[in-house]
């Protein structure tokens, strides 16, 4: 299993977090989401390593930014 750890920017509450959660979950090979909207950030657990670009494409789907 392989952990990423995202920045994100925007989210600000629970629904924010569940936003991110789901679209970040339907990425290929991802089996958890952590979204914190107080930490800024979403943890990511996948069988293997993702696509950088997939996942930015993720959040910003969800209404979000990945900060660096």
């Amino acid at each position: 299993m392989s952990e990423t750890i995202v920045k994100i920017t925007g989210m600000t509450c629970g629904h924010c977090e569940g936003r991110v959660i789901a679209e970040l979950g339907k990425l290929e090979g991802v089996s958890e989401v952590k979204a914190s909207a107080a930490d800024a950030q979403a943890v990511i657990t996948s069988t293997g390593a993702l696509d950088a670009d997939a996942i930015s494409r993720a959040v910003i789907a969800a209404g979000y930014r990945v900060s660096a």
